[in-house]
């Protein structure tokens, strides 16, 4: 019998794990008032005797005795199956997630998305799809989430709606309740599973091409300050979980996140991550305080998670002043629109610099853009990869070394990249000792995998 323990320990999980079991369903003739007043009994007992301290392992002797009492003296023909069925219900109601467990147990599920009790989403293999798992009413879902918050030494009521946390297993958990949520309290879990992939592992799936993997690779360690953007789910964090793998280990790293999602596998790695505000409104630590304190911590790079405000200012200064082989991710829709993005938040920076001046200085920051797009069946491929020549007044100057076949990062194809034959680094990437072959730049580099 397997008890969601989701909360207090953390579980590693890969995909290439056996498929999730079934959700666990009560038995069958067991309604929700008669299961209801089980549960709330056993709870009311196991409160009585203070047995809700015990460890796990204690707890679910108690629960499975306790079960068995409240079924013999209601007389309910029920057979052995049926009982762990209950018993494992009640279980991961009290250690879990309740009728979310199952769906935590599953290796392929990336994203948990909680619309109302009846309307339970999932993401598998970047495509969402309903499933039959249900919560009792709004009450039962309201109580999941609280039981979640508090574990994570947060609130969440009329009064401070919303909550954004990181469970102890690294998921990232949101949810939204009444007023703001209209019909129903609302949650999603972002999950994050197995380890950090390689270059290799992408190029296998086909989410980029053989040249382009030794590409970045070559970017990477010539220390090359790198930018990955696309849209909300295309891939961006595994990217940049994957380009930091040829970091050199002698190198020192500050990582800064909103919510902790880079897995560096080098030892000489220090982790930053924001803090909201206090119920108070006191206590706030953003992206920007991170990016100003880790300038003072003597990094070889930052990696930032995402940058999507002011911090911008802070990032680009810092590229341009010795911390060269940064990376960031931000969200736009093409290498274009990943250019216009910076400029807006750089000129909500409070910078006193004119809009030329600011896109001199993103040019002198930023090496090479990668964009990201996720196609209708669900697949992440690279659209274009480009490097930054210069600016002339606000127009970017880009070098396409790398791009989609047209229609192909649409529809999802494995089909094809067109490389360009041109890159203005190879010379860097050379004296770095990470030389680039020019056969990985010939237009045959550019086919998929």
């Amino acid at each position: 019998m397997k008890i969601g323990s989701r909360l207090g320990h953390s579980r590693e999980t890969r995909r290439e794990a056996a498929p999730a079991p079934r959700p666990v369903r009560r038995p069958a003739g067991l309604g929700d008032a008669l299961y209801s007043e089980i549960y709330i009994e056993v709870i009311d007992r196991l409160e009585t005797r203070g047995a809700l301290e015990l460890d796990p392992q204690e707890l679910m002797a108690r629960v499975t005795e306790l079960v068995a009492q409240a079924v013999e003296a209601r007389r309910l023909a029920l057979s052995s199956r049926q009982r762990e069925q209950l018993v494992a219900a009640i279980g991961d109601e009290i250690l879990g997630l309740g009728p979310l467990e199952p769906l935590l147990a599953d290796a392929t599920i990336s994203d948990i998305l909680v619309n109302a009790p009846d309307q339970i989403f999932v993401e598998r293999g970047g495509v969402l799809e309903e499933v039959e798992v249900r919560f009792r009413d709004q009450a039962h879902l309201l109580n999941t989430i609280n039981r979640i918050v508090a574990r994570v030494g947060r609130r969440i009521d009329e009064a401070s709606p919303m909550v954004d946390a990181r469970l102890p297993d690294g998921s990232r958990f949101n949810a939204v309740v009444g007023p703001l949520a209209i019909d129903s309290p609302v949650l999603s879990i972002r999950r994050f599973i197995g380890g950090p992939v390689s270059l290799r592992e992408l190029v296998e799936r086909g989410t980029l091409s053989v040249g382009m993997g030794h590409y970045l690779k070559s970017a990477v360690r010539a220390k090359c300050n790198v930018l990955v953007c696309g849209g909300t789910g295309a891939g961006k964090t595994t990217l940049l979980n994957a380009l930091s793998r040829y970091v050199s280990s002698r190198e020192r790293v500050v990582t800064i996140e909103d919510s902790a999602e880079l897995r560096l596998q080098q030892r000489h790695v220090v982790r930053l991550e924001t803090r909201p505000p206090n119920l108070e409104g006191r206590g706030e630590v953003t992206i920007r305080d991170l990016v100003r304190n880790a300038l003072r911590m003597r990094p070889d790079r930052i990696i930032i998670g995402e940058v999507r405000g002011p911090e911008v200012l802070d990032m680009v200064q810092a590229m341009n002043t010795g911390h060269e082989g940064s990376m960031t991710t931000l969200h736009a829709n093409s290498v274009s629109d990943g250019f216009s993005r910076l400029l807006a938040m750089l000129s909500m920076s409070g910078t006193q610099l004119s809009e030329p001046m600011m896109a001199q200085l993103i040019a002198r920051a930023i090496d090479v853009v990668v964009h990201v797009a996720r196609a209708p069946d669900g697949r992440r491929r690279v659209s274009a990869v480009a490097e930054v020549a210069g600016v002339q007044g606000m127009s970017f100057e880009l070098n396409e070394v790398y791009r989609a076949a047209r229609g192909d990062a649409a529809e999802g194809s494995r089909g094809a990249w067109l490389a360009s034959g041109q890159s203005r680094l190879l010379e860097r990437f050379a004296a770095a000792g990470a030389p680039l072959e020019r056969r990985w730049l010939a237009p045959a580099a550019g086919e998929g995998a």
